[in-house]
Parts: structure tokens; C-alpha cells; sequence
């Protein structure tokens, strides 16, 4: 690994805290890892980009996934997470997942999650798209998120974590021999700190979420701009799989032009027998796959995108009519309340739904303990990229993903600071560049991100629109170096400048990966190659951000991942864009 000395311009730090691990992000992965360093003795101290309960995971509708049911099995959960990822999972991470899921379930509820049970006691487990067996427990009908954040939340503060809340991360600091050092941050005005400042550590978690407001219309909050990811790019670590972006077949429809955080209908309401069906009530997904609506993910978004083509059509429905009004207001209370806040009632009438951008199925590459490519940085949870989903994530294995990839995380940190492999203190960053090193957007940029993204890389791509998408993108980097070039001059630091630029980042690494990939493959979806190539591309697209800000896009030789080790000898083929 070679660092790229790239960092985003933003004033000097002004203060500075200690720590042996900083946790990034306060969702079911960095929490847990949090609670599992500080249990293990280390000093830990967790910085998040809003409140404690503010992430993704609090989002989070439909439950977690795991072989705890009666008949059901780790194998019978690792066959359907291997179909769903199209053949670019990782075995051996997904066997991890399922084997060690259901025990990391048991310690959160040990925790002090509670889980709805079933009328005969246990848990009660439903069922989504892809799975063959009723394995997904849930909370509060569908707050399953909520109700794991409030747990979590709950115990950080009853251990008396130090946490540094409404705080976005900036870049990683690494010593002089490359190492992780910490982390800068700013802290937008509310809090024990103000403006940047520095939390040194010789092991930093990223556990910041998603990248979803990468594109107009999203389920993800308005947080999820793609930090963790351009960290680690510009840190020097390797980014994989990016283009597999997962879009969520079945979010409620607010009109053509919505833009921002759209409201999730949960895969839940199809597990329970609702019928998506087009403007004449006709079920389209029959016959497209043996489990018709409970089909994987990619193929239902996909079918939906195409029987909106065929009709010239904007939207489907989702109809659960059926399900009468007892149903909707028990099983499913905070979707019927979404609906209905939006003019919809889905008790007598069926639901608008269309496709929008979901969950990054790739992310920041790291091996079975979160290690990335950067001695002293691990990545969990969706900024991460595990190998457990492949092209296409299974419903409800991305909180169980947190769960388990936090706790071996947060083993690793503990084995490697008992063995002195960690600094015995913490190390000293190198110091920050005198000259702003990473031009900034203006805020306006992201909206001119996004509306590029969704019309260039969504649920459908090929060469001709990923190109023009790449064309603008690239044409949004290079005005903003010019400007510094030129006139030293770039906008002022500031907290949407700063997502702006992360968004960029992240959308030239996504674009050129769906750039590379010429085949179509779980949610990566391409009109000009249209058919799976696994000759060709059963295999990895990995990224790096060169010093000069090039990307260098690389295609793994095999299926399996190369060693993350620092040092180690990668089987690439490298492409300088």
C-alpha cells in the first residue's frame, strides 16, 4: 500500500483526543464494534456524522437474517446468499456469516434488543426475496433498525463510551511509516468540540454506511454521501465491487422529480403475499423467476424497470389489500404510516413503488477480521467490502454483516494490542500538507452529481451513458484543479463542500468500475452486454486513487480477493483512468 499524501482542505486541527481505537459511524456495525473494543480494555472513542441513532440502521425496515429457526440451517443460509450473489461471493466470508450469525443475534438481544415473538414463544421469523426458509427476525413489526440503534445507543451510553457526535470525518492520519494515526474531524457547531480537530489512534474503524445520495432518489438518509469510501481512497486503500449498487425494488413513488431520501416498502410486505401487479392488475413477476415476487433483489428491480419501459409507465404498484387493515396496522405500522402521510392508503388500495438506489453491495476491500489494505484501518458494514455479498446482496444479511464483521473487527484490535502488534502508544501523525492537497466543490455540485448518476449509471446502464457520465464527472474534477491550478482558489471548507467532493469521488470509482465491467451481473446491469460472463468477469473490479487523483482501475486474475496484507503481492491487472 502507497499512501497518496491526498487530503481534503480544511483548517488545521484545533484540538485533539487519544484513544486506542476511533470508531466511525454509530450504526449496528460501528456500535457493536465499539462495544466489543471497550469490553476487550481498549480506550474507545466513537465519532459520529449526526446523532448516535442517526444512521442508516435506524432505517432499516425488514430485520436480520440468520438460521435460528427450527429445520433451518447455516448451509441452507450460505446456498441462498451464494445464488443472490451471482457467483462473486466470497465462500469462506459467507460461511463465516451464517455459521457465527445466529450466536452474534443472541449477544444482541443479550444486549438488550427485543425481537417480536412468535404466539407459541420464540422468535418470529419471516421471509424475503431469496431466501427459502422464514429466517428473519424482526422488531416492532418493521422498525427492526430502530429497535437494534436503541439498544445499541443504550448500552454505549450506559458503558460511558466517549462518543463525539454531529461529527464528519474528514481524512485518515497515518505516521511515518504509514501506519493509521487517527483520524480528522469536523464538529458542526454542537457538542464538547467545535470546528476540526483530531482523534489519534493506531486502529480507526470505518463503519460510516452507505453512498446512496450518490443518486437522485435513494433510501438512504441524507447522511449517506460516500465518506468512509473517499477516506480510504484517499488514503491509499483499495475499493472493490463498487459498481454493484443494490437498488431496492420496491420504494414509494413521490413523483419524477423527487430527489433525496424516498420511503422504503419493505421486501417484508412481498414475504407476507403482496402482489406487485402493473396499472391493469396483472402480475408481471409470475413466471419471471420460481419465487415470482420473492425473487433476489436485482431481478425483481430489474423486471419492474422493464415492465415500466414496455407500458411507458413511471411506476408499479405493490398491492397488499388483502392483507386488511389489522395486518398493515400490526405487522407493518411504520410503512402504513409513510403511506398515508404521502396520500396513500394501502389498505385499500395498492402501493405506487419504483426502484431507487439502495445499499453498495461493494466498498472499502478488506479480509475476514475487517483489515483493509491500510495497516491500522478496518472497514465493517456497508462501507466495507467483505465478499460476503458478491453482485447482489441478500434481503436482511446486511445488519447481520455488521454484526458479525464488527465483533471480528473488534477481536482482531484487542489480539493485536495483547500481542504488541499495535503501538504500545500512540502514534504521531505526520504533518498535515501546507497547501490544500484536494480541490472542493461547491455545494451545488451535488445535486448536478446525482442527477448525473441516475441518468448515467441507475438500475439501467451501457457504454454510451456510463461514458457521458464519466465525461461530466470527470469535467466536474477538472474545473475545480483548475481552479486551484490557476488562481489557488477552491470553495470554502465547509461541511457540504466537503460531501460534495466525497460524492464525486465516489461516483468516478463507481462509474468506472460499471465502465470496466462489461457484462450484467446481479444489480450491475448492462443493455450492451446483456448477458452473465463468466469466463470473462467472474471476478473482482478493484480501485485505487492514484497521488495525481487518476484512478487506477484493476481486475482481480480470480474469483477470490487478493490478500489484504501489507506487502503482499496483488494479482492485478492494472489500468491507469
Amino acid at each position: 500500500m502507497t499512501s497518496t499524501g491526498i487530503r481534503l482542505h480544511a483548517p488545521a486541527p484545533g484540538w485533539a483526543v487519544a484513544a486506542d481505537v476511533v470508531v466511525v459511524g454509530s450504526g449496528v456495525a460501528g456500535l457493536t464494534a465499539a462495544l466489543r473494543c471497550e469490553a476487550a480494555g481498549l480506550t474507545t472513542v466513537v465519532v459520529t456524522k449526526a446523532r448516535l441513532d442517526d444512521g442508516s440502521t435506524r432505517w432499516a425496515q425488514g430485520g436480520i437474517a440468520a438460521a435460528l429457526g427450527e429445520g433451518d440451517t447455516p448451509e441452507q443460509h450460505l446456498d441462498d446468499t451464494l445464488v443472490a450473489g451471482a457467483g462473486l461471493c466470497d465462500e469462506e466470508a459467507v460461511r463465516t456469516l451464517v455459521t457465527e450469525g445466529p450466536d452474534a443475534v443472541r449477544r444482541l438481544i443479550a444486549t438488550g434488543a427485543h425481537f417480536d415473538e412468535s404466539t407459541g414463544g420464540g422468535l418470529a421469523l419471516a421471509r424475503e426475496g431469496g431466501h427459502h426458509r422464514r429466517r428473519i427476525a424482526h422488531a416492532g413489526g418493521d422498525a427492526t433498525g430502530a429497535e437494534i440503534s436503541r439498544a445499541l445507543v443504550e448500552a454505549v451510553r450506559a458503558r460511558g463510551l466517549r462518543t463525539v457526535e454531529n461529527a464528519l470525518v474528514l481524512d485518515l492520519l497515518t505516521d511515518d511509516e504509514g501506519r493509521t494515526a487517527g483520524v480528522t474531524l469536523h464538529v458542526m457547531g454542537e457538542g464538547q468540540h467545535d470546528g476540526v480537530g483530531a482523534v489519534h489512534a493506531p486502529a480507526v474503524v470505518l463503519a460510516t454506511g452507505g453512498m446512496g445520495q450518490v443518486f437522485s432518489a435513494t433510501t438512504n438518509p441524507s447522511v449517506s454521501t460516500g465518506d468512509g469510501v473517499a477516506l480510504a481512497l484517499r488514503a491509499g486503500a483499495e475499493v472493490s465491487d463498487l459498481e454493484f449498487v443494490q437498488f431496492h425494488p420496491t420504494v414509494l413513488f413521490l413523483g419524477p422529480d423527487a430527489e433525496g431520501q424516498q420511503p422504503l416498502v419493505s421486501e417484508a410486505v412481498r414475504g407476507e403475499g403482496a402482489h406487485l401487479v402493473d396499472a391493469d392488475g396483472v402480475r408481471f413477476m409470475l413466471g419471471q423467476h420460481e419465487l415470482a415476487e420473492l425473487a433476489p433483489r436485482d431481478i425483481v428491480a430489474k423486471t419492474i424497470t422493464r415492465r415500466m419501459q414496455e407500458q411507458g409507465a413511471e411506476h408499479m404498484y405493490l398491492d397488499a389489500r388483502h392483507f386488511g387493515a389489522d395486518m398493515w396496522e400490526h405487522r407493518f405500522p411504520t410503512i402504513l404510516a409513510a403511506c398515508r402521510a404521502h396520500g396513500i392508503d394501502p389498505v385499500t388500495e395498492p402501493v405506487p413503488v419504483a426502484p431507487a438506489a439502495h445499499y453498495a453491495s461493494g466498498g472499502v476491500r478488506t479480509d475476514a477480521h475487517g483489515r483493509t489494505t491500510v495497516p491500522g484501518l478496518y472497514a465493517c458494514g456497508e462501507v466495507a467490502c467483505t465478499g460476503v455479498h458478491g453482485a447482489n446482496r441478500l434481503a436482511s444479511n446486511s445488519l447481520l454483516e455488521g454484526l458479525v464483521y464488527a465483533e471480528r473487527i473488534a477481536a482482531d484490535i484487542a489480539a493485536g494490542h495483547t500481542a504488541g502488534t499495535l503501538h504500545a502508544r500512540v502514534p504521531a501523525p505526520l504533518p498535515r500538507p501546507a497547501s490544500p492537497a484536494h480541490p472542493l466543490l461547491p455545494p451545488e455540485a451535488r445535486l448536478t452529481i446525482q442527477r448525473i448518476m441516475t441518468e448515467g449509471a441507475g438500475v439501467l446502464r451501457s457504454a454510451g451513458s456510463l461514458t457521458r457520465a464519466a465525461e461530466r464527472l470527470d469535467a466536474l474534477h477538472a474545473e475545480a484543479r483548475e481552479a486551484l491550478h490557476e488562481n489557488g482558489k477552491t470553495s470554502e471548507p465547509g461541511v457540504d463542500t466537503w460531501e460534495a467532493t466525497n460524492l464525486l469521488c465516489v461516483a468516478r470509482v463507481l462509474v468506472a468500475a460499471a465502465v470496466r465491467r462489461e457484462e450484467t451481473r446481479g444489480c450491475h446491469w448492462r443493455e450492451d452486454h446483456a448477458d452473465r460472463d463468466d469466463t470473462s468477469w467472474r471476478r473482482h473490479v478493484v480501485v485505487r486513487l492514484n497521488p495525481d487523483r487518476s484512478l487506477a482501475v484493476q481486475t482481480t486474475d480470480t474469483p477470490e480477493f487478493p490478500p489484504t496484507v501489507h506487502g503482499a503481492q496483488p494479482t492485478h491487472r492494472p489500468q491507469e483512468q
